[in-house]
């Protein structure tokens, strides 16, 4: 049995988060419930977990977001956010299997504004990179517009599907897009984005023949899958930062919180509970109360 290394989960973190769906099947499908489900959802785990969005776009097999993290609980915003989609999608489906892929979800920790600002560009501009449309704004399914950076909240009903009107769910929640730390304003996030969109999507355009078109997407079963093979056991950074000797630094940090956290897993074994974890344990600190020094 592989064994997944602990993730570092630090307070005000900022993240290129991505989930797939098993063996790659089109679950995400941009239809009308997709998106409806997917949308209130994600609004409700960020307002229940404090999460901050700032992008974010659902293809039909994976999810992409853009997030920061304040109070350190990306894990149990992931786990709600999964959790709650995939129960909903199954039952309007009338399926009962796994939803999502057997991996768990990558978070890649961003560091600085220009980080930021790439992946962001990268998620948005995710619709043409893979061919399906010629414009990311054409995609049919979620996708964050840059302009919701400073158009204010919207919003989101509880959909018809799956949630009852008289059950807990709340029958509107606001969803919101803010910009990321390190931005003088959401206007200046806002216009480093689309000129970084603009940048990528115009790459992507050239480097193609030819797009799918949104109609031909919609039109695709939810059940079937790509039929190109997907490339296996490939990195799963962490960590993404274009400036070298910050890379450096930040990996040198994670591997001597993965050292750290090996010793004292190995006394917490040995049953010596007062043994202090390294900043950003999560799991063990949230489910059995172990003791964590503070953030730097």
């Amino acid at each position: 049995m592989s064994v997944t290394a602990p993730r570092r989960i630090l307070p005000g973190t900022t993240y290129l988060v991505t989930r797939r769906c098993a063996e790659r099947r089109y679950f995400l499908r941009p239809d009308r419930t997709c998106t409806a489900v997917f949308r209130y959802v994600l609004a409700v785990a960020a307002s229940r977990y404090g999460i901050e969005l700032h992008a974010y776009c659902v293809l039909s097999n994976h999810f992409h977001l853009v997030v920061t993290d304040p109070q350190a609980r990306l894990p149990a915003f992931m786990q709600y956010l999964d959790g709650l989609v995939g129960r909903a999608l199954n039952a309007s489906r009338g399926r009962c299997d796994h939803l999502w892929d057997g991996a768990p979800y990558s978070a890649v920790a961003l560091t600085t504004p220009r980080d930021i600002v790439e992946k962001a560009a990268y998620v948005l501009a995710n619709p043409v990179a893979a061919g399906l449309v010629r414009q990311a704004s054409e995609w049919p399914g979620l996708w964050s517009a840059p302009a919701m950076v400073t158009s204010g909240p919207e919003e989101v009903p509880r959909p018809e599907a799956f949630f009852r009107r008289s059950g807990a769910a709340t029958e509107r929640v606001m969803l919101q897009l803010t910009a990321p730390p390190g931005f003088g304003s959401s206007a200046e996030y806002r216009e480093r984005l689309e000129t970084a969109l603009a940048a990528l999507e115009g790459r992507h355009t050239r480097e193609r023949r030819g797009f799918l078109g949104a109609a031909r997407v919609l039109a695709q079963k939810w059940w079937s899958r790509p039929q190109q093979a997907e490339p296996r056991r490939g990195l799963r950074p962490r960590i993404a930062a274009r400036d070298v000797s910050l890379r450096v630094e930040l990996l040198e940090g994670l591997r001597a919180f993965l050292s750290a956290y090996r010793t004292a897993w190995l006394a917490w074994r040995q049953g010596k509970r007062e043994v202090l974890f390294p900043a950003g344990t999560y799991a063990l600190r949230v489910l059995h109360g172990a003791a964590c020094l503070p953030p730097h």
